[in-house]
């Protein structure tokens, strides 16, 4: 330290300003390289605490990784669950557990408990059918399940089209996704945390999702379960705005073709979907209601587009890799969830004026009011709400 003030002082006595800027300059460059070498050689002979510490690829903290460390020690990736209390007891630090796929069995085989479904939608295409149906619990938002059923499909190209975000981007099919990228992965279950920002209409802000997710597989059926995780090292922000409910889960598996030949061509896609995304509720569902089957025709174009991908041969982005590591589990445990007697009913669809008249205008024309005010893009966005809020009102 000494001679730095020596250097110093010595600088400051030159006779002109510029040799005393030059001097200035070289010291100072000459201080930057020391200090920038001193970081480089402490961080060569840094502590293996440091690395867990900052969380460096390979150390146990997070969501997922002290959870895989624990697997590698106490089990192969694809051993079968007996009851799956094997995950349960030895991995509570996963991001979706074993609890959550007794959840999407019971809601497959409608042995929850919930609420009566109500139909919304069937329609077909060529090579696609697909219905829709929803129910409102008494608190919550309201919940959708939807089976659609694709020909010459197989389920393992679903299973991977729905996880891989690569695709799912370049391809546009999900117009809505502006931004994905994987928070935490799991190599031995296949669990992963991704961070989503989804874009929403012109007078919403767009909203914001930690999802973790997780594949179990049985006998070519797969269950698949996403939902939103707390997780703390994202901190939330203003806008994107963060939408903490949120499930949407699905079940993948072989059925018949509707040419009747008696062969498993085709692929059946059972999904259920709720999120609090932050919208009036009325509005939110008429929103679904209108958009539902635009949405759902350009997933079709999309997966056969991945199925041709797939085909030639293009290498698997991690995303798909990680979606063909699952949790095996056998039959007898399914069998054991389906002695519930809380057996969820479906009812027909409803008259489609009934539905439209069962919104009363005073929420329609309430609820645009509400979302006017809350908005701050000038008066032709609030004029066009009113407007549309107005003829769903008639």
């Amino acid at each position: 330290m000494a001679l730095v003030l020596d250097v110093l002082m010595a600088v400051l006595k030159k006779q002109t300003i510029e040799e005393m800027v030059s001097e200035l300059a070289f010291l100072a460059a000459l201080l930057w390289i020391a200090l920038l070498v001193g970081l480089l050689v402490g961080w060569a002979w840094r502590p293996r605490w440091v690395g867990n510490f900052v969380g460096e690829k390979g150390s146990s903290g997070g969501l997922l990784k002290t959870a895989s460390d624990s697997l590698v020690a106490g089990e192969s990736s694809g051993n079968e669950e007996n009851g799956v209390d094997l995950m349960k007891s030895k991995v509570p630090e996963l991001a979706v557990t074993s609890e959550d796929l007794d959840h999407l069995c019971k809601l497959v085989e409608m042995t929850d408990g919930g609420p009566s479904w109500h139909q919304m939608m069937d329609k077909s295409l060529p090579t696609m059918s697909y219905q829709a149906w929803r129910r409102e619990p008494e608190t919550g938002p309201p919940q959708y399940r939807s089976r659609t059923v694709y020909e010459d499909m197989t389920p393992e190209i679903v299973r991977d089209f729905f996880w891989d975000d690569e695709f799912r981007l370049k391809n546009k099919w999900d117009d809505m996704l502006l931004h994905h990228s994987t928070l935490e992965e799991c190599p031995t279950t296949g669990t992963m945390v991704v961070h989503w920002v989804r874009k929403f209409p012109f007078f919403c802000s767009d909203r914001e999702y930690i999802i973790g997710r997780r594949i179990w597989e049985s006998e070519r059926t797969y269950y698949c379960v996403t939902k939103g995780v707390p997780y703390p090292s994202v901190p939330r922000r203003d806008k994107p705005k963060r939408v903490d409910l949120y499930y949407s889960s699905w079940c993948i598996r072989p059925v018949e073709s509707r040419r009747g030949d008696g062969q498993l061509t085709a692929c059946e896609v059972i999904l259920f979907h709720h999120e609090d995304m932050g919208i009036p509720r009325e509005l939110a569902k008429l929103g679904v209601r209108q958009g539902m089957w635009g949405l759902v025709k350009k997933i079709e174009p999309g997966l056969r587009a991945y199925q041709i991908e797939r085909q030639s041969g293009t290498p698997l982005s991690r995303c798909a890799f990680l979606a063909q590591i699952n949790t095996k589990i056998n039959s007898d445990y399914l069998r054991s969830l389906d002695t519930s007697n809380n057996v969820s009913d479906i009812v027909e669809a409803e008259d489609e004026k009934r539905q439209k008249n069962s919104i009363p205008r005073f929420l329609i024309i309430g609820g645009a009011v509400a979302l006017a005010c809350t908005l701050d893009r000038g008066l032709l966005t609030k004029a066009i709400i009113f407007g549309v809020a107005r003829r769903l009102g008639r």
